[in-house]
């Protein structure tokens, strides 16, 4: 990545620099287009919220696929609103967070980073889709994180999951970015794992930039997304190999410890005829050691898909592995907390990222 990245950082350095022209520049050409006072709500559609020049201009990925699949966007998509998208679960969240990236938009913030530059993604198009959103904290120098959604198939959860999370985090005065990485097909040779790793050598360097510490940043990880950034904080996979700081901690909701039946599906799709060890050949529980990052991780009684892969080596499995090393963590299960339900308002979950914030305090504390 260091051999790669000196063009990649001068041509993003020099976006930064001509961010907040350009943007006015867009801005004034798009103000007969929409009201500047126009809100976002639980009860906006889907088609009116990707229609929305402000959140096009701050590119803002708010699909539920990878790929966009154009007739299930047309009829069926698109007439959701934000919270049958979503779910009750997270819908306020997500619609203040889509009103937090189109202020900073407006305001003349850049929201999106591409990881890669456009030699990379010439030689590799699968890197195209690999890139941050910026929401910045209200004070300087901030602690920041890095928070990731959960995918299935060429399915993500970026609006759902990123998005509320990072404003709920932001209003708690931190800094966040959020992730779309490479999934499926294009997830091959560990791809997701080098695109965090690019992420955080990105935001390392450019951390004047952005205003936040390059110390005690906390890694925040949903389902499979939780599994990746899980292995991320090991030896083997993990920040070491990407020369970058340790994570000041590792907040899961219901993560995915162990693919178990499903890897031979993985590595159909992803790794046919390769015989080396991929990510989804490890587990979390694997990774940890006595130098393993505090955990903070919940899951529920009535998760079904962590049944699926086998309940006793997922959540109970990491509990095992994180006690036996001595990692300072906690964990939480619940009677109602389904996979999925990301902040989970109006479940038994509700709160939790209030819990993880004062863990990821208290891990990092002076």
């Amino acid at each position: 990545f260091k051999e790669n990245n000196a063009e990649f950082r001068e041509r993003n350095e020099h976006i930064y620099s001509h961010e907040v022209e350009e943007r006015g520049a867009l801005h004034h050409k798009q103000k007969n287009l929409m009201e500047l006072n126009h809100t976002i709500t639980t009860e906006t559609t889907m088609g009116e919220i990707r229609s929305d020049p402000r959140v096009q201009g701050a590119g803002v990925w708010t699909n539920s696929k990878f790929r966009d699949i154009k007739p299930l966007q047309t009829y069926y998509y698109n007439k959701q609103t934000l919270a049958e998208f979503v779910g009750s679960e997270n819908a306020e969240a997500s619609a203040a967070g889509l009103n937090l990236a189109v202020e900073n938009y407006e305001a003349g913030r850049q929201v999106t980073y591409k990881l890669y530059s456009d030699e990379e993604i010439a030689a590799d198009p699968t890197k195209e889709v690999a890139e941050l959103n910026y929401f910045p904290a209200k004070t300087p120098n901030a602690k920041y994180a890095l928070v990731l959604s959960g995918n299935i198939s060429t399915r993500t959860a970026e609006l759902k999951e990123c998005i509320s999370t990072a404003y709920e985090l932001h209003e708690k005065g931190y800094a966040v970015f959020t992730m779309r990485y490479r999934v499926f097909q294009n997830a091959s040779d560990n791809a997701p794992l080098d695109d965090i790793g690019r992420a955080v050598q990105f935001i390392t360097e450019h951390a004047k930039v952005f205003d936040v510490q390059t110390e005690n940043y906390a890694l925040l990880g949903y389902s499979s997304g939780g599994h990746l950034l899980g292995l991320f904080c090991g030896r083997e996979l993990g920040y070491q190999k990407y020369n970058v700081p340790k994570p000041g901690a590792l907040l899961l909701a219901y993560p995915i410890n162990d693919f178990n039946e499903a890897r031979p599906f993985y590595r159909l799709v992803m790794d046919p005829a390769v015989c080396a060890t991929r990510y989804y050949d490890n587990t979390i529980s694997g990774s940890v050691d006595a130098d393993y990052p505090p955990t903070y991780f919940w899951y529920g009684k009535n998760d079904n898909t962590l049944k699926l892969l086998i309940y006793s080596e997922q959540g109970p499995a990491l509990e095992k592995a994180l006690t036996e090393s001595g990692v300072p963590h906690q964990r939480t299960v619940y009677n109602n907390a389904a996979h999925g339900i990301g902040l989970g308002y109006g479940t038994d979950a509700e709160g939790w990222l209030d819990d993880a914030a004062a863990f990821w305090e208290a891990q990092t504390a002076e």
